[in-house]
């Protein structure tokens, strides 16, 4: 039998160069996006408010010089047979900025005053029946073309006139509508200004600097995630924000905390490697007396020496599995049925209870009862159970005089077998309950390591069943639950036919 070498853990997440990343945002911020996306989306918003309105002015203005026409054609048909003088007609014509009238009274059609007429009507204008959309095309049509063209209103008449028309230059309400232009775009500008800056406040005080904040905490947590100072505050917000920044905070304390296990298990480890070359040699010098020991004849000698032999070979295989712990490298379990009260006897010895008074022992193990499981990880989890429960008790002996027990206890429910290890002592502590199984979650005892039960937990896993602290109960108790491995019923025919 050869001494095992314990071979140094090595982290296999070796970061390389770290890469060089910007710091705060490059180029425009989110600040100057903000501000770019806001302007556009206020002119877009009047843009779309100066198209129904200019075309609503252009029908006012229309109708302004239809109304007009009906009061000159109230006058002008008022005349003693229509005789009006021409200089008249001229003057009320340049008041309605017109060059004819005309009305329709029931079949005939009379033109009371014109002036200079033109030679052709470029468009005729009926706002009787005109819709909207035939106000926004022909307001911009208006607008977009140049000279002075004639154009033909037909409006609504007044007393028994069926209709009214007027024909008028297009050109100065060509003029008065790019005026109007002129000053929606001026006061559009003003507001699209006001309201971007407004809206660009509102959104960066409840929204960019939160997320600055959110920023500069990520980078600060970054650069030194082991700083308890770099974590980030959570405000009071009960919003999206107020969430993201309490998720952010736990998250931060969570992986600080994983950042801590894991530096203390870099830190073990190291230790372990440290002492490897002594152990070697300790071990090595006590396999040779233990050698020599087996040849002796005395039949205590011959007793007690295989179970030194097998002390020696588990303690090399403890320390080992604590480097297999840090490197995830836990063997897979070697599953045979195994009778469970032999390992239980051997657990009490090593455990050094077979001699001590002070503490009761108690195993309560069904007879014959058989365990599907590998004989020496099952071992290891009851050796570490029973181990902490010791301490417990020990720890507990000043402060109370009770009794003091450790109890296991075992029996078959189907194809499961269920153990448990239960004391007398104090109990686990609430605020470790939620982290029992993790590695490093101690109970605050004097030279605890934080890894008995973690170990246990994933052998126990390992063999696909579960172990867990059981309520209620006085002092600690723990379940190990362990199931039969399934079996194809054809390797079990074949057995019964080579049988």
């Amino acid at each position: 039998m050869a001494a095992t070498d314990l071979q140094p853990v090595h982290d296999t997440d070796q970061p390389g160069q770290p890469a060089m990343r910007p710091r705060g945002p490059s180029g425009l911020g989110l600040s100057g996006k903000l501000l770019l996306l806001t302007v556009p989306l206020v002119m877009i918003a009047a843009v779309l408010l100066y198209v129904p309105a200019i075309a609503n002015f252009w029908v006012n203005r229309l109708n302004d010089r239809v109304a007009a026409a009906n009061t000159a054609a109230l006058v002008l048909d008022a005349a003693p047979l229509g005789m009006v003088p021409e200089s008249l007609s001229r003057e009320i014509l340049k008041s309605i900025n017109a060059r004819a009238v005309a009305i329709k009274m029931g079949q005939q059609r009379r033109l009371l005053a014109s002036d200079n007429l033109p030679t052709a009507i470029e468009h005729d204008i009926d706002l009787r029946d005109m819709t909207v959309w035939e106000a926004i095309t022909g307001s911009f049509r208006m607008m977009l073309e140049t000279g002075n063209q004639a154009i033909r209103i037909v409006g609504p008449g007044v007393g028994n006139a069926q209709f009214i028309e007027i024909v008028t230059d297009e050109l100065p309400l060509r003029q008065q509508m790019y005026r109007f232009s002129r000053n929606v775009v001026v006061v559009a500008l003003i507001i699209a200004v006001l309201t971007a800056g407004l809206v660009y406040l509102a959104l960066h005080y409840l929204f960019v600097r939160p997320m600055r904040r959110l920023t500069a905490s990520l980078v600060g947590f970054h650069e030194n995630p082991e700083s308890s100072a770099r974590i980030i505050v959570p405000s009071q917000r009960s919003d999206e924000i107020g969430v993201a920044e309490r998720e952010l905070s736990d998250m931060q304390r969570d992986l600080m905390s994983m950042l801590h296990q894991k530096s203390r298990l870099a830190a073990l480890g190291l230790a372990v490697s440290k002492i490897n070359h002594d152990l070697r040699n300790l071990l090595a010098s006590a396999q040779l007396l233990s050698d020599q020991l087996a040849s002796v004849p005395d039949p205590r000698v011959q007793r007690f020496a295989p179970k030194l032999v097998r002390s020696l070979e588990r303690a090399i295989a403890f320390c080992q599995s604590t480097l297999s712990y840090g490197r995830a490298q836990e063997a897979a379990p070697d599953r045979r049925m195994i009778m469970i009260e032999p390992v239980v006897l051997e657990v009490r010895e090593t455990a050094g209870l077979a001699s001590d008074a002070s503490i009761a022992w108690v195993a309560a193990i069904e007879r014959g009862l058989a365990v599907d499981a590998d004989p020496d990880q099952l071992f290891r989890v009851l050796l570490n159970l029973v181990r902490n429960a010791a301490q417990a008790l020990e720890s507990h002996s000043s402060g109370d005089g009770g009794a003091q027990q450790i109890r296991i206890t075992g029996k078959r429910e189907g194809a499961v077998a269920i153990l448990e290890v239960s004391d007398t002592g104090p109990g686990v502590p609430q605020k470790t309950r939620d982290h029992l199984f993790e590695a490093f979650q101690t109970s605050g005892r004097p030279g605890g390591s934080g890894l008995g039960l973690a170990i246990a937990a994933e052998l126990v896993r390992a063999h696909g069943g579960e172990i867990h602290l059981v309520e209620g109960t006085i002092g600690a108790t723990f379940r190990i639950v362990i199931p039969d491995r399934p079996v194809e019923l054809l390797s079990i025919r074949n057995e019964r036919q080579r049988a």
